[in-house]
Protein backbone atom coordinates (compact mmCIF):
# COMPACT_ATOMS: atom_id res chain seq x y z
CA UNK A 1 0.00 0.00 0.00
CA UNK A 2 2.66 2.51 1.06
CA UNK A 3 4.83 1.60 -1.93
CA UNK A 4 2.06 2.45 -4.37
CA UNK A 5 1.18 5.63 -2.49
CA UNK A 6 4.76 6.94 -2.68
CA UNK A 7 4.04 10.54 -3.71
CA UNK A 8 7.67 11.64 -3.98
CA UNK A 9 8.43 8.70 -6.29
CA UNK A 10 5.37 9.42 -8.42
CA UNK A 11 6.39 13.09 -8.68
CA UNK A 12 9.97 12.18 -9.68
CA UNK A 13 8.79 9.80 -12.37
CA UNK A 14 6.38 12.37 -13.78
CA UNK A 15 9.20 14.94 -13.97
CA UNK A 16 11.45 12.37 -15.67
CA UNK A 17 8.85 11.92 -18.36
CA UNK A 18 7.83 8.39 -17.44
CA UNK A 19 4.67 7.62 -19.41
CA UNK A 20 1.73 7.56 -17.00
CA UNK A 21 -2.03 7.42 -17.33
CA UNK A 22 -4.16 9.08 -14.66
CA UNK A 23 -7.32 7.08 -13.93
CA UNK A 24 -9.81 9.48 -12.41
CA UNK A 25 -12.72 8.42 -10.20
CA UNK A 26 -15.92 10.19 -11.39
CA UNK A 27 -16.35 11.63 -7.88
CA UNK A 28 -13.60 14.09 -8.87
CA UNK A 29 -16.17 16.56 -10.17
CA UNK A 30 -17.34 17.23 -6.61
CA UNK A 31 -13.77 18.26 -5.72
CA UNK A 32 -12.16 19.72 -8.84
CA UNK A 33 -13.34 21.72 -11.82
CA UNK A 34 -14.10 20.03 -15.13
CA UNK A 35 -12.50 20.13 -17.62
CA UNK A 36 -9.76 22.15 -15.90
CA UNK A 37 -8.60 19.08 -13.95
CA UNK A 38 -7.62 17.33 -17.18
CA UNK A 39 -5.46 20.32 -18.14
CA UNK A 40 -3.89 20.30 -14.67
CA UNK A 41 -3.07 16.58 -14.73
CA UNK A 42 -1.45 16.99 -18.14
CA UNK A 43 0.55 19.95 -16.84
CA UNK A 44 1.65 17.80 -13.90
CA UNK A 45 3.15 15.37 -16.40
CA UNK A 46 0.51 12.73 -17.13
CA UNK A 47 0.54 11.53 -20.73
CA UNK A 48 -3.02 10.20 -20.64
CA UNK A 49 -6.04 11.04 -18.50
CA UNK A 50 -9.09 8.75 -18.41
CA UNK A 51 -12.16 8.32 -16.24
CA UNK A 52 -13.32 5.07 -14.63
CA UNK A 53 -16.73 5.21 -16.32
CA UNK A 54 -15.89 2.62 -18.98
CA UNK A 55 -14.50 0.23 -16.38
CA UNK A 56 -17.77 0.71 -14.49
CA UNK A 57 -19.72 -0.15 -17.64
CA UNK A 58 -17.78 -3.37 -18.08
CA UNK A 59 -18.35 -4.56 -14.52
CA UNK A 60 -22.03 -3.66 -14.84
CA UNK A 61 -22.24 -6.25 -17.60
CA UNK A 62 -20.74 -8.82 -15.23
CA UNK A 63 -23.10 -7.93 -12.38
CA UNK A 64 -26.07 -8.25 -14.70
CA UNK A 65 -25.02 -11.77 -15.75
CA UNK A 66 -24.35 -12.90 -12.18
CA UNK A 67 -27.62 -11.59 -10.74
CA UNK A 68 -29.59 -13.03 -13.62
CA UNK A 69 -28.28 -16.52 -12.85
CA UNK A 70 -27.87 -16.46 -9.06
CA UNK A 71 -29.85 -17.41 -5.99
CA UNK A 72 -29.51 -16.12 -2.45
CA UNK A 73 -27.82 -12.93 -1.27
CA UNK A 74 -25.36 -11.13 -3.57
CA UNK A 75 -23.27 -8.26 -2.15
CA UNK A 76 -21.67 -5.60 -4.36
CA UNK A 77 -17.87 -5.53 -4.17
CA UNK A 78 -17.01 -2.34 -6.07
CA UNK A 79 -16.27 -0.54 -2.77
CA UNK A 80 -12.94 -1.57 -1.23
CA UNK A 81 -14.09 -0.43 2.21
CA UNK A 82 -17.02 -2.85 2.08
CA UNK A 83 -14.78 -5.69 0.90
CA UNK A 84 -12.22 -5.16 3.66
CA UNK A 85 -14.90 -4.83 6.35
CA UNK A 86 -16.60 -8.07 5.33
CA UNK A 87 -13.33 -9.97 5.05
CA UNK A 88 -12.20 -8.80 8.49
CA UNK A 89 -15.43 -8.58 10.51
CA UNK A 90 -18.03 -10.65 8.66
CA UNK A 91 -16.10 -13.51 6.99
CA UNK A 92 -19.32 -15.55 6.79
CA UNK A 93 -20.45 -13.14 4.04
CA UNK A 94 -17.25 -13.34 2.00
CA UNK A 95 -18.82 -15.97 -0.25
CA UNK A 96 -21.66 -13.55 -1.02
CA UNK A 97 -19.37 -10.83 -2.42
CA UNK A 98 -19.44 -10.48 -6.20
CA UNK A 99 -16.19 -11.91 -7.59
CA UNK A 100 -15.83 -9.09 -10.11
CA UNK A 101 -13.28 -6.28 -10.37
CA UNK A 102 -13.93 -2.79 -9.08
CA UNK A 103 -14.09 0.00 -11.72
CA UNK A 104 -10.54 0.98 -10.69
CA UNK A 105 -9.04 -2.43 -11.39
CA UNK A 106 -11.18 -2.96 -14.49
CA UNK A 107 -9.97 0.37 -15.90
CA UNK A 108 -6.41 -0.52 -14.96
CA UNK A 109 -6.68 -3.76 -16.97
CA UNK A 110 -8.06 -1.90 -19.99
CA UNK A 111 -5.35 0.78 -19.80
CA UNK A 112 -2.63 -1.87 -19.58
CA UNK A 113 -4.05 -3.47 -22.73
CA UNK A 114 -4.20 -0.21 -24.70
CA UNK A 115 -1.03 1.40 -23.35
CA UNK A 116 1.16 -1.49 -22.08
CA UNK A 117 4.22 0.72 -21.51
CA UNK A 118 2.36 3.28 -19.38
CA UNK A 119 2.15 3.18 -15.61
CA UNK A 120 -1.35 3.49 -14.18
CA UNK A 121 -2.11 5.97 -11.41
CA UNK A 122 -5.50 6.04 -9.69
CA UNK A 123 -6.74 9.43 -8.47
CA UNK A 124 -8.78 8.50 -5.41
CA UNK A 125 -11.20 9.88 -2.79
CA UNK A 126 -10.60 6.78 -0.69
CA UNK A 127 -8.04 5.28 1.70
CA UNK A 128 -9.26 1.72 1.13
CA UNK A 129 -8.44 1.95 -2.59
CA UNK A 130 -4.78 2.13 -1.58
CA UNK A 131 -5.19 -1.31 -0.01
CA UNK A 132 -6.89 -2.68 -3.11
CA UNK A 133 -4.26 -1.18 -5.41
CA UNK A 134 -1.53 -2.70 -3.27
CA UNK A 135 -2.86 -6.14 -4.22
CA UNK A 136 -3.26 -5.39 -7.93
CA UNK A 137 -0.69 -5.60 -10.71
CA UNK A 138 -2.92 -3.42 -12.87
CA UNK A 139 -2.66 -0.27 -10.71
CA UNK A 140 0.88 1.01 -10.21
CA UNK A 141 0.23 4.02 -7.97
CA UNK A 142 -2.51 5.83 -6.04
CA UNK A 143 -2.83 9.55 -5.33
CA UNK A 144 -5.69 10.69 -3.12
CA UNK A 145 -7.52 13.98 -3.64
CA UNK A 146 -5.72 15.76 -0.79
CA UNK A 147 -2.33 14.69 -2.12
CA UNK A 148 -3.29 15.80 -5.63
CA UNK A 149 -4.19 19.27 -4.34
CA UNK A 150 -0.78 19.45 -2.68
CA UNK A 151 0.97 18.38 -5.90
CA UNK A 152 -0.89 21.05 -7.86
CA UNK A 153 0.06 23.64 -5.24
CA UNK A 154 3.70 22.54 -4.95
CA UNK A 155 4.23 22.50 -8.71
CA UNK A 156 2.25 25.72 -9.22
CA UNK A 157 -0.27 24.02 -11.48
CA UNK A 158 -3.01 26.53 -12.14
CA UNK A 159 -6.60 26.00 -13.21
CA UNK A 160 -7.16 26.44 -16.94
CA UNK A 161 -10.11 27.21 -19.12
CA UNK A 162 -10.65 25.86 -22.58
CA UNK A 163 -12.00 22.70 -24.17
CA UNK A 164 -10.16 19.48 -23.39
CA UNK A 165 -11.34 15.89 -23.35
CA UNK A 166 -10.38 12.73 -21.52
CA UNK A 167 -8.11 10.68 -23.76
CA UNK A 168 -10.52 7.76 -23.94
CA UNK A 169 -13.34 5.72 -22.35
CA UNK A 170 -16.32 8.07 -22.32
CA UNK A 171 -19.48 6.46 -20.92
CA UNK A 172 -21.76 9.14 -19.58
CA UNK A 173 -24.43 7.18 -17.70
CA UNK A 174 -21.96 5.54 -15.28
CA UNK A 175 -20.83 8.94 -14.01
CA UNK A 176 -23.28 8.44 -11.10
CA UNK A 177 -21.26 5.46 -9.82
CA UNK A 178 -19.83 7.43 -6.86
CA UNK A 179 -23.36 8.12 -5.60
CA UNK A 180 -25.21 5.74 -3.32
CA UNK A 181 -27.16 3.29 -5.51
CA UNK A 182 -25.23 4.24 -8.65
CA UNK A 183 -24.18 0.69 -9.43
CA UNK A 184 -27.69 -0.75 -9.13
CA UNK A 185 -29.24 1.99 -11.25
CA UNK A 186 -26.74 1.80 -14.10
CA UNK A 187 -26.51 -2.01 -14.17
CA UNK A 188 -30.29 -2.19 -14.70
CA UNK A 189 -30.75 -4.53 -11.74
CA UNK A 190 -34.46 -3.75 -11.54
CA UNK A 191 -34.95 -5.53 -14.85
CA UNK A 192 -33.84 -8.72 -13.09
CA UNK A 193 -34.98 -8.41 -9.49
CA UNK A 194 -38.07 -7.07 -7.78
CA UNK A 195 -37.86 -3.71 -6.04
CA UNK A 196 -38.16 -5.26 -2.56
CA UNK A 197 -35.28 -7.69 -3.34
CA UNK A 198 -32.80 -4.82 -3.72
CA UNK A 199 -31.40 -2.84 -0.80
CA UNK A 200 -29.13 0.20 -1.13
CA UNK A 201 -27.18 1.26 1.96
CA UNK A 202 -24.60 4.02 2.47
CA UNK A 203 -22.40 4.28 5.55
CA UNK A 204 -20.65 1.42 7.30
CA UNK A 205 -22.72 1.67 10.51
CA UNK A 206 -25.95 1.02 8.62
CA UNK A 207 -24.31 -1.73 6.59
CA UNK A 208 -23.19 -3.49 9.77
CA UNK A 209 -26.72 -3.24 11.18
CA UNK A 210 -28.00 -5.15 8.18
CA UNK A 211 -25.24 -7.75 8.28
CA UNK A 212 -25.91 -8.31 11.99
CA UNK A 213 -29.59 -8.90 11.26
CA UNK A 214 -30.11 -9.58 7.54
CA UNK A 215 -33.47 -9.50 5.80
CA UNK A 216 -33.89 -12.90 4.07
CA UNK A 217 -35.88 -11.47 1.15
CA UNK A 218 -32.99 -9.24 0.01
CA UNK A 219 -31.16 -10.71 -2.97
CA UNK A 220 -28.89 -7.80 -3.90
CA UNK A 221 -27.11 -5.53 -1.44
CA UNK A 222 -25.83 -2.39 -3.21
CA UNK A 223 -23.60 -0.79 -0.59
CA UNK A 224 -20.90 1.86 -0.15
CA UNK A 225 -18.74 2.34 2.95
CA UNK A 226 -19.06 6.13 3.20
CA UNK A 227 -22.17 8.18 3.89
CA UNK A 228 -23.14 9.74 0.57
CA UNK A 229 -21.04 7.21 -1.30
CA UNK A 230 -17.60 8.02 -2.73
CA UNK A 231 -18.32 11.76 -2.64
CA UNK A 232 -18.17 11.39 1.15
CA UNK A 233 -14.78 9.65 1.10
CA UNK A 234 -12.11 10.44 3.73
CA UNK A 235 -9.96 12.39 1.28
CA UNK A 236 -12.76 14.58 -0.02
CA UNK A 237 -13.23 18.21 0.95
CA UNK A 238 -15.69 19.09 3.70
CA UNK A 239 -16.38 22.54 2.25
CA UNK A 240 -19.49 21.27 0.49
CA UNK A 241 -22.32 19.19 1.93
CA UNK A 242 -23.17 15.75 0.56
CA UNK A 243 -26.30 17.11 -1.21
CA UNK A 244 -24.19 19.86 -2.81
CA UNK A 245 -21.63 17.31 -4.01
CA UNK A 246 -24.38 15.04 -5.29
CA UNK A 247 -25.78 17.93 -7.32
CA UNK A 248 -22.35 18.50 -8.88
CA UNK A 249 -22.17 14.87 -10.00
CA UNK A 250 -25.69 14.97 -11.45
CA UNK A 251 -24.95 18.26 -13.25
CA UNK A 252 -21.79 16.65 -14.64
CA UNK A 253 -23.88 13.77 -15.97
CA UNK A 254 -26.23 16.17 -17.74
CA UNK A 255 -23.29 18.09 -19.20
CA UNK A 256 -21.76 14.85 -20.48
CA UNK A 257 -24.92 14.10 -22.45
CA UNK A 258 -24.38 17.28 -24.47
CA UNK A 259 -20.66 16.87 -25.17
CA UNK A 260 -19.52 16.07 -28.69
CA UNK A 261 -17.17 13.13 -28.14
CA UNK A 262 -15.31 11.63 -31.15
CA UNK A 263 -15.92 7.91 -31.67
CA UNK A 264 -12.21 7.24 -31.20
CA UNK A 265 -12.46 8.45 -27.61
CA UNK A 266 -15.57 6.56 -26.58
CA UNK A 267 -15.35 3.40 -24.54
CA UNK A 268 -16.39 0.52 -26.78
CA UNK A 269 -16.58 -3.18 -25.99
CA UNK A 270 -13.74 -3.85 -28.41
CA UNK A 271 -11.37 -1.96 -26.06
CA UNK A 272 -11.95 -4.65 -23.44
CA UNK A 273 -11.91 -7.67 -25.75
CA UNK A 274 -10.05 -10.61 -24.20
CA UNK A 275 -10.01 -9.14 -20.68
CA UNK A 276 -11.52 -11.09 -17.81
CA UNK A 277 -13.00 -8.89 -15.08
CA UNK A 278 -13.19 -11.58 -12.41
CA UNK A 279 -11.14 -11.64 -9.21
CA UNK A 280 -10.46 -13.70 -6.13
CA UNK A 281 -11.53 -12.18 -2.81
Amino acid sequence: MLKKNNISKIEKELKKGVKMVAMVAPSFVAEFEYPSMIHQLKDLGFDKVVELTFGAKMINREYHKILKNSKGLIISSACAGVVETIKNKYPQYKKNLVKVDSPMTATGKICKKLWPKHKTVFISPCEFKKIEAGKSKHVDYVIDYEQLRELFKKNKIKKKRGKVLFDKFYNDYTKIYPLSGGLGKTAQIRKILKKDEILTIEGIKEIMKFLDKPDPKIRFLDILFCVGGCIGGPHTSKKLTIPQKRKKVLNYLELAKTEDIPKTRKGVIENAKGIKFTRTL
